[in-house]
């Protein structure tokens, strides 16, 4: 009886860790799959980003452009007030 209790607990343990192998492999295989579609999804997630950057920075420069030629004006417009000769009150 004792024999046929050790081979059957011995069959039994050697079935659970051929389970237990078999579904490391499922889990390790299901992980690296997982793993490749997160870093493509942020792969297209900072080029998308990017491309909003560079639209950022071209709105910023044409908004700096802007405010530049306003400044510039309004320099050039009180220099021409400033070169008029004052005219005083009697």
């Amino acid at each position: 009886m004792g024999y046929v209790l050790r081979v059957r607990f011995a069959s039994f343990f050697t079935g659970a860790a051929v389970a237990s192998a078999a579904g490391l492999y499922v889990l390790q295989k299901d992980y690296k799959i997982a793993h490749q579609g997160i870093s493509e999804q942020l792969k297209m997630l900072r080029l998308g980003s990017q491309v909003r950057e560079l639209d950022l920075v071209k709105e910023v420069s044409s908004l700096y452009e802007s405010l530049d030629r306003r400044v510039s004006a309004l320099e050039k417009f009180k220099e021409v007030e400033a070169s008029k000769p004052v005219e005083t009150a009697d």
